[in-house]
Formats: structure tokens, C-alpha cells, sequence
């Protein structure tokens, strides 16, 4: 599910940032392309409405061209856009008193329990990752459009925070601890709300895996 657009990272961040306080189109509809769609989901966690989350996209593209030369690299590229993208959102939120906050844990967040023996425990080789994957999940399917439209469908049905931690995390790249940072969440209620949301995922991947293997054994 992770993307890189942009070539964006610790060796990318300079030059990119370079082209585009030098003005470069090219540049800048790069970013706008790759990074819109993840951020319409983390500020859909903040405002009621598509079309509010999409004009707050648009205010985010627009404050960072006018704040762009007070850029410092304290950060990364993508994780000072997001920043701006979630003041903008809380503040659109709470003119419209209806703002979602990330930091309250609401049960009903949270969908059904998971096993804890679908996670690996603390002796095994990865603390908290999955026991199993689905069989049929070659590196190249994984990759593929249909399969990337199988986990924006899983996306789009996630209650709000869960959307936007999975997205962070697993779409963009973010780490843990930029996660809990920009969204104002403890280590602890970032990884719950990973793991639920991750499941979801995992639940729609697997039903689609199955599906395909019962179509090509049919053909």
C-alpha cells in the first residue's frame, strides 16, 4: 500500500523544494497529484462533507506557495504540508462545530475487537506485526490498479481517525512518532487505531485475493 511520489525523503526534500520556490509548474502539479487524494482522507476526519474537505485542500495548496520561502527542513517536505493540512481542517471543523478531535478514543471508532493472536507477541521477530499474510499477495498484485482501488475502497469505509492514521502510515510513509506528532495522539491510541484500521484493510485485501483465486481456478 505505501507510496513514494515525488521522490520526496531525506535526499529529495532539497532539491525538491529548491524547484519549487524557483517556481516550477512541473514540480508543483507533482505534488498536488500525488498527495491530494491521502490528504481529501486525513481532513475528511475533521469537516462533515467531501466538498469541505476539498476546499480545504485547496486553502492547504494555496498556504503553502505563500509560506513555501519559511520553509526550514525541520521537517519533511510532505510533514509540514500535512501540518498546515490539519490546522486548516481543525479550523474549518470548528467554525462548523462539528470537528472530530483525535486525541478522544470514541469506542464506536474503533470497529470490532481483533484477536491478539493475529499479531505477533513481544518474543517474536516482529512485535505487533501481522502472524500471516494471505497467500495469493505477489509483490506485482499488490502494485496493481485494481488492487490499489480494493484499499482506497477499505480506506473510504474506515471511521474517520483510523483513515487518516492508516493513510499516514501506510500510504505516505509516515512514522510512527510524526503520526502521533501532527494528529495529537499518544503512541498508544496511534497504534490501536493502526491496528483496527489495518484489519479492515486486510479484510477487504483478503476477500479480494480469495475471489480472484476462485476466478481463475473457474476459467
Amino acid at each position: 500500500m505505501r507510496r513514494s511520489p515525488d521522490g520526496t525523503g531525506p535526499h529529495g526534500d532539497a532539491a525538491l523544494v529548491a524547484r519549487l520556490r524557483a517556481g516550477d509548474e512541473q514540480a508543483f502539479v507533482g505534488i498536488v497529484d500525488g498527495w491530494s487524494g491521502s490528504m481529501l482522507r486525513v481532513c475528511r476526519a475533521y469537516v462533515p462533507t467531501d466538498s469541505a474537505a476539498e476546499e480545504v485542500v485547496q486553502e492547504t495548496w494555496l498556504a503553502v506557495l505563500e509560506g513555501l520561502s519559511g520553509f526550514r527542513g525541520d521537517s519533511s517536505l510532505r510533514t509540514w504540508v500535512y501540518t498546515i493540512l490539519v490546522n486548516q481542517a481543525r479550523n474549518r471543523g470548528t467554525r462548523e462545530r462539528r470537528t472530530v478531535p483525535f486525541a478522544s478514543l470514541a469506542p464506536e471508532d474503533l470497529g470490532a475487537s481483533v484477536a491478539v493472536s493475529r499479531f505477533q507477541g513481544p518474543g517474536e521477530r516482529y512485535p505487533g506485526g501481522w502472524q500471516q499474510f494471505p497467500t495469493d499477495w505477489p509483490e506485482d498484485a499488490v502494485l496493481a490498479d485494481e488492487v490499489h482501488a480494493v484499499v482506497l475502497s477499505a480506506l473510504a469505509a474506515l471511521p474517520p481517525r483510523q483513515r487518516a492514521v492508516v493513510t499516514l502510515r501506510d500510504v505516505e510513509g509516515q512514522s510512527a512518532e510524526e503520526v502521533s506528532t501532527l494528529l495529537e495522539l499518544t503512541s498508544g491510541n496511534q497504534r490501536v487505531l493502526l491496528h483496527r484500521g489495518r484489519t479492515v484493510v486486510r479484510a477487504h485485501l483478503e476477500r479480494y485475493f480469495a475471489a480472484r483465486t476462485v476466478s481463475e481456478r473457474s476459467s
